[in-house]
């Protein structure tokens, strides 16, 4: 997989953070190649498995920061009708094609389609997205659609990782050129591209490491797992 196909923009970058919901965290403007982010945010509790230490590599375990799930109602969700009888739903076409439905507990948005797709999005952990999910379809369900719930499945993953050394960034872009992309004068974290598992790490020269795209888990440790050495190989010494 060649990498010079793949052009960085500002768009691009805000795109990947927006869908993950870290931009607010990290404070970041493009124009400033030194913005990284200083500390992991402040987590809501989640499952101690995330909290373990017990990475091959030695670290602790991604803090999973975001899920995106998606889930089949089974039935065509007339939207109009949706938004008028659900308080906290929020529908304007010109700007979305789908009603916003955010959640209290479990604190989530789920985005409600005509076709009858919905993609649940802000969980920390598979119950979180679940549970999220499946209290919309039911707030749905009530108002007389027969909403069934099929086909749940995960599709995106956010986790934050700490590798706790500094790292020379542009040594690791020069021995991976064909997997990486590193423009500090647009976004200040290098881009690698894992092609199995299938995901995208973003690497902060302080060694705080965001990994966007896994489907599951285990996708983020291994792949975590496998690029550390890598890394540690361009740690910064004083």
């Amino acid at each position: 997989m060649h990498f010079k196909n793949h052009i960085l923009t500002k768009k691009r970058v805000k795109t990947w953070f927006y869908e993950g919901n870290l931009s607010r965290h990290f404070n970041m403007s493009s124009e400033d190649s030194s913005s990284c982010p200083k500390q992991m945010p402040a987590e809501r509790p989640v499952s101690s498995e995330s909290e373990s230490l017990d990475l091959l590599c030695g670290i602790r375990k991604p803090v999973i920061h975001n899920m995106v799930s998606t889930v089949d109602l089974g039935c065509p969700i007339e939207l109009r009708k949706l938004v008028l009888h659900v308080r906290s739903a929020e529908y304007n076409p010109r700007r979305f094609p789908g009603v916003v439905i955010r959640l209290r507990e479990p604190r989530v948005t789920c985005l409600v389609f005509g076709t009858g797709r919905m993609v649940c999005t802000g969980a920390r952990s598979e119950m979180e997205a679940n549970l999220g999910s499946r209290k919309c379809a039911r707030i749905i369900q009530k108002l007389g659609f027969d909403v069934k719930f099929m086909n749940f499945t995960i599709q995106n993953m956010v986790g934050l990782a700490d590798l706790r050394f500094p790292i020379r960034l542009e040594g690791v872009q020069l021995a991976n050129e064909q997997m990486t992309q590193y423009e500090p004068e647009i976004f200040p974290a290098l881009i690698y591209r894992i092609i199995k598992p299938r995901l995208v790490m973003l690497i902060f020269v302080n060694g705080k490491v965001v990994m966007t795209g896994a489907k599951s888990r285990e996708h983020l440790y291994e792949a975590l797992n496998n690029v550390y050495p890598i890394l540690y190989n361009y740690r910064k010494v004083n």
